[in-house]
């Protein structure tokens, strides 16, 4: 990988989702905070994973229409910053609502974009992505352990005060990335090369089997620290059981070369997608029970770390090249986006009528439907 920018690459993943573990685990207990009620809380994150849904392909087609890659990665994480610092005003919360859908266009819409770029420096060792997002994962295990035990002590409310310094960092590495030697003198492809792909049985079963497992991550995302707020669990706990899963993510992103190597990327997702099922079920059902708990965290390592991998490997065999940002607008837009709002919203109609064990259950049963897809998907035909 000597020929690779690794130190870029990696420091732009690790600053990104450095950010994302304090704003993910813990952003909902800081609505909370601001006097909002359990539903409204659910919109507001629908907004964050609706901008999933909306933002990265426009994002990567007025990249790809107008030039500069390098330039639109600079202005979204500068935009990203500029969001985050709105959230210090005091606003009502339809003000909150504003806010939020702006700044998530932003943050949202730059990581796909980063994804194809990454994927491009690696050409035909895309097997290796692993070791290179594997940063991602330390910025969001490091962040998410140190602003649980900061928060414990100084309350959900600072939280903005936590996440500026790390925007700050996200756009020096936005400033200091470039574009991979000659991917920016290939053509655009056309929509309809894009339409083409995106209509192959493959693709959509593809996008609709990433979409189910972020279903069921709709309730971990959004309500995880409230719902083990109920139980006496506070924000260090919250941290701790995030950080358990983090480390072995870490290890995993490490050994998916040789996974992926030895077994197909479908069967690795089917196996991912059966821990969730048990995961889900067991914070459902037990969550005072810290062993079962923190072998349920450790599963993440494999809900997330080990599944993303995999369809990021069959994903680039669908859109290679400069299809790469395409492809990733549409997996970050439809399983993380679209699944996302579904997410959140069921879980909070789910948390209403059922209460937190409910919503969890609900969580299991997407990971169950999307394991029976997981034996019909394919990467394309060799031509």
């Amino acid at each position: 990988m000597t020929s690779l920018p690794y130190r870029r690459l990696a420091g732009f993943y690790f600053a990104y989702f450095a950010a994302l573990g304090l704003f993910s685990p813990y952003w909902g207990a800081y609505l909370e905070t601001l006097g909002l009620t359990t539903g409204q809380i659910a919109v507001l994150m629908s907004v964050w994973f609706g901008t999933r849904t909306l933002m990265p392909l426009p994002w990567n087609w007025a990249a790809d229409r107008f030039g500069g890659n390098e330039r639109w990665l600079r202005a979204g994480a500068a935009l990203s910053l500029l969001g985050c610092a709105a959230f210090l005003l005091p606003l009502g919360y339809l003000g909150l609502l504003l806010v939020m859908t702006l700044f998530s266009s932003v943050y949202n819409a730059i990581m796909p974009q980063f994804e194809a770029m990454t994927l491009a420096h690696l050409g035909p060792r895309r097997s290796l992505y692993g070791r290179i997002r594997v940063w991602g994962t330390v910025g969001f295990a490091v962040t998410v352990t140190l602003g649980g035990l900061l928060l414990d002590r100084i309350g959900y409310g600072q939280l903005v005060w936590l996440l500026l310094p790390l925007f700050a960092i996200l756009l020096v590495f936005a400033w200091i990335n470039r574009e991979a030697t000659g991917s920016a003198a290939e053509a655009a492809p056309s929509l309809a090369l894009v339409a083409e792909r995106l209509r192959r049985p493959a693709v959509l079963l593809l996008l609709l089997v990433a979409m189910l497992m972020q279903v069921g991550h709709g309730p971990y995302y959004v309500y995880f620290a409230i719902y083990l707020d109920g139980y006496g669990f506070g924000p260090a706990w919250v941290g701790a059981y995030w950080a358990v899963g983090l480390v072995l993510e870490i290890l995993i992103f490490l050994q998916m070369p040789r996974l992926l190597a030895r077994v197909q990327a479908r069967w690795v997702m089917l196996a991912c997608l059966l821990l969730a099922a048990v995961r889900w079920t067991v914070v459902a059902m037990l969550p005072t029970h810290v062993p079962l708990m923190l072998l349920a965290q450790a599963a993440h390592a494999f809900t997330f770390g080990a599944f993303h991998a995999a369809s990021m490997l069959l994903l680039s065999e669908h859109f290679p090249g400069r299809l790469g940002g395409h492809g990733q607008g549409l997996l970050y837009g439809l399983s993380s986006g679209l699944g996302g709002v579904i997410g959140a919203l069921a879980a909070g109609w789910a948390w209403q009528h059922w209460g937190g064990s409910g919503s969890f259950l609900l969580a299991a049963l997407a990971s169950c439907l999307a394991v029976f897809l997981c034996p019909w998907l394919r990467p394309p035909a060799r031509q």
